[in-house]
């Protein structure tokens, strides 16, 4: 694929921040992550107003203005535990697709392609400790189409914060003049404190990873939660989830086809607990408000997709009762973050039980993106018509994301090559999800 940069630039907040703001303290749960970026990508169909150059000004004025409410994304980590917020910037690189249109890409869309759309090709990448905290790219395609791509530091937010980030983004395009609220700020519920630094949690890299996406649509997931909650046996599911029914899918079929068996492979969720806490924090709170839990523990090696959804609810309910609940008290976050969220779900629930849970061999980790209102994020020429991200690092990862109607699910999964070539071909696997999904398809290009 040929590209051209046509500009490299840092981005400033449009006003200056505060001075009581300059400093921004990272959470005890910030300092639990690494500083790897977090991915995304918007794909927009060709519109013939504005024109490119237009759309590209734009964007750069209301991301500067975005920033002034993000303020702490436009600053420098002052060392690993706090952000000076000296409105340095963001990095913003506007490319031109040469060889390639949009269609191109949503029919084929594989790492090789995706790569280059992203700033420096940063995705899940260490970002650093000196460098820019969030870093865009605008790539505009021949046939009018854009793909947008941000890298966000960890560090300073989960996916939630990003989602909401690039929301507010569009919104100012659009309007302007509109008050943006600012985000409320996950550091002044957990502040680190005098508390002892928490054990960062890093990415894992394996070599040889390959990604697929996998596509559940709607009618296809009805099925999936007809079956589980239809099932004979006492442990009849009600009313189970599009979350739930594919977490339980693509775990049975992954077991299978790997060889593993189920009562020696974890099962582990990463939840966003903004809506579990009690009370309940604001759905654009920023910084990292994301922690994990396993599954409760499986009785037996073949484990059935009603008896799945059972156990991940229970493991659900155990961590929430047991942690989220009391996530109010700054010295049980703080033991939580220190024994590395070690937490069981059976009824031994000391850390010491949890490190040993953790030892275990195998675990598949899901990642839910779901509801993070992604398709609504319109700059002014119409809604996305593909968000996604890209390839993860880390071995048996998945990270769920809605659909464009909002029914479906994506699944992008993350293998060895070895390993994906058994479970792409797992034959429960195909009769709910789709290797090669249809796509929006450009008219613009031939």
């Amino acid at each position: 694929m040929e590209m051209e940069v046509i500009s490299r630039e840092s981005i400033k907040p449009c006003s200056p921040t505060p001075t009581h703001l300059r400093n921004y303290p990272l959470s005890l749960f910030d300092n639990a992550v690494s500083p790897n970026s977090v991915p995304l990508i918007y794909f927009y169909a060709p519109q013939e107003s504005p024109d490119e150059a237009a759309k590209i000004s734009l964007l750069k004025k209301s991301l500067s203005q975005a920033l002034c409410k993000y303020y702490p994304f436009a600053g420098r980590f002052k060392d690993p535990t706090s952000v000076h917020c000296n409105d340095e910037g963001v990095s913003l690189v506007v490319t031109r697709i040469k060889t390639k249109n949009l269609s191109n890409i949503l029919r084929n869309p594989t790492d090789a392609l995706l790569s280059p759309l992203f700033p420096d090709e940063l995705q899940w990448k260490d970002m650093g400790l000196d460098s820019s905290l969030l870093a865009v790219q605008i790539n505009c395609f021949a046939c009018g189409g854009m793909a947008i791509t941000v890298c966000m530091c960890h560090k300073v937010g989960d996916a939630s914060t990003l989602f909401n980030f690039f929301n507010d983004w569009s919104t100012l395009t659009q309007q302007p003049h509109i008050t943006v609220a600012l985000p409320h700020l996950g550091a002044s519920l957990f502040p680190q404190s005098h508390f002892p630094l928490p054990r960062q949690y890093s990415f894992v890299p394996h070599h040889n990873m390959v990604c697929r996406r996998l596509v559940f649509e709607g009618s296809k997931i009805d099925s999936l939660k007809a079956l589980v909650s239809s099932s004979s046996s006492s442990q009849k599911v009600e009313n189970p989830t599009r979350f739930e029914v594919v977490v339980a899918l693509i775990y049975k079929c992954a077991v299978s086809a790997l060889g593993l068996s189920a009562s020696n492979t974890l099962l582990r969720v990463a939840i966003n607990f903004r809506k579990r806490m009690i009370p309940p924090l604001p759905d654009k709170s920023l910084g990292n408000l994301v922690s994990s839990f396993y599954a409760s523990s499986m009785d037996n090696d073949e484990v059935e997709l009603h008896e799945l959804v059972t156990k991940t609810r229970e493991g659900l309910a155990l961590f929430c009762d047991k942690y989220v609940r009391n996530f109010g008290d700054l010295k049980f976050v703080s033991e939580f973050l220190r024994f590395g969220q070690a937490v069981t779900t059976d009824n031994k629930t000391s850390c010491e039980d949890g490190e040993k849970k953790k030892k275990k061999k195998d675990m598949i980790f899901f990642s839910g993106w779901c509801r993070f209102s992604a398709y609504e994020a319109d700059f002014g020429w119409g809604k996305p018509v593909w968000v996604t991200t890209v390839l993860c690092p880390v071995k048996n990862s998945v990270v769920l994301m809605d659909t464009r109607d909002g029914k479906g699910i994506e699944a992008v999964v993350c293998m060895l090559d070895k390993d994906m070539a058994m479970f792409e071909r797992h034959v429960h696997l195909l009769r709910y999800a789709s290797l090669e999904p249809n796509r929006w398809t450009c008219s613009s290009c031939s």
